[in-house]
């Protein structure tokens, strides 16, 4: 972790070994925020080891989460919090809602960058083309799932389904 201002933000992973895990990352970042009495990123890292440690014992049998999985639930922890944020916004909390969109910023570094408005709907043209190319005609409607599901695994985890959707809609209609 470096030092940015007030708080820390998460190494590169380049720093340690190229092939440090996320979750070894987070567990090393943790120490290293502890070390720095830095408490907000020490409480946000605690929670989101919590949370991936939950995801890993869920189930039938507990399995290691690979850094898909941990990205995946990183991602769910942020929109938690940005939902607080905006509950707590609402209800006159301000200081709260700072705390939440503050945590929801830690947990943003480890995320990869999204994928602008214009990069998924190129996604979603390229996708339609596919589904077009496999089904031997115009795509309609009804294989909007086909193009979402080719959209979700060339974005990788990057752009939220309810925007995948949306500009296959648009692109549909």
């Amino acid at each position: 972790m470096k030092r940015d201002g007030q708080h820390m933000t998460p190494t590169s992973g380049t720093e340690t070994s190229g092939a440090t895990s996320l979750k070894a990352r987070l567990r090393a970042d943790l120490t290293t925020a502890m070390k720095a009495r830095d408490t907000l990123t020490t409480s946000t890292i605690r929670l989101a080891l919590a949370a991936i440690t939950n995801a890993e014992v869920s189930g039938a049998a507990a399995k290691e989460l690979t850094d898909a999985e941990v990205m995946a639930v990183l991602g769910k922890e942020v929109r938690k919090r940005a939902e607080a944020a905006e509950a707590f916004a609402g209800a006159g909390r301000a200081e709260q809602a700072a705390k939440e969109e503050a945590e929801a910023a830690v947990l943003t570094a480890y995320l990869p960058v999204p994928l602008t408005d214009t990069e998924v709907s190129d996604l979603v043209a390229k996708a339609v083309a596919d589904v077009a190319a496999t089904t031997g005609g115009p795509v309609n409607m009804r294989q909007m799932g086909l193009v979402i599901k080719q959209v979700q695994a060339a974005a990788a985890g990057r752009v939220d389904g309810s925007r995948i959707s949306a500009a296959a809609k648009a692109a549909l209609a």
